[in-house]
């Protein structure tokens, strides 16, 4: 299994909890390293991060994908989205999952869809889907950061005007 992540981290305590799990796992700080070890070692399975300095979770997927046709990909991200979700899957991603997801969510994302919906039906309660507010706040977190904490151009890239934002930025996080 091979984890791509540039949070050293988050890198490692994933690498730790595939290998407590049984399997052998190396790890990447970014694409460059990633492709170097794909192209000196085989791999199953690959967990990368979506959001990185160079080439995103998306770029080094297709071109791992292109390296081993076989490996099968799970891209991890902090801002989910659909848009994201449905280029990913385009690109022949098995799936896209929210962080933080721990080890053994990953590697359910691994399994077919008829044990992914077992799983599901087994887990206590309901799935859990964002509130609206949480989703926006999300968003907005996002497209500010894209903006380099810039909030007037952050106003402008959402559409809205900078003291609306400026009154939602002033809100705690959702809790949900």
């Amino acid at each position: 299994m091979l984890v791509v992540d540039d949070d050293m981290m988050h890198r490692n305590r994933t690498v730790r909890a595939f290998e407590a799990r049984g399997h052998t796992a190396m790890a990447a700080s970014d694409a460059n390293e990633a492709l170097a070890l794909a192209k000196s070692e085989q791999f199953d399975r690959a967990v990368l991060d979506m959001r990185m300095p160079g080439k995103d979770g998306l770029e080094l997927a297709q071109q791992l994908m292109k390296l081993q046709p076989h490996l099968d990909v799970v891209i991890l991200t902090g801002y989910g989205s659909i848009p994201l979700a449905v280029e990913a899957i385009r690109v022949g991603v098995l799936d896209v999952l929210t962080k933080p997801a721990d080890a053994d969510q990953i590697m359910l994302a691994f399994e077919p869809e008829e044990k992914k919906v077992e799983a599901a039906s087994e887990s206590e309660g309901p799935y859990e889907v964002p509130t609206l507010d949480k989703v926006e706040w999300e968003h907005i977190q996002r497209v500010l950061s894209d903006c380099g904490g810039n909030i007037t151009k952050t106003a402008k890239v959402l559409g809205i005007h900078r003291r609306s934002l400026q009154r939602k930025l002033q809100r705690y996080a959702p809790h949900r």
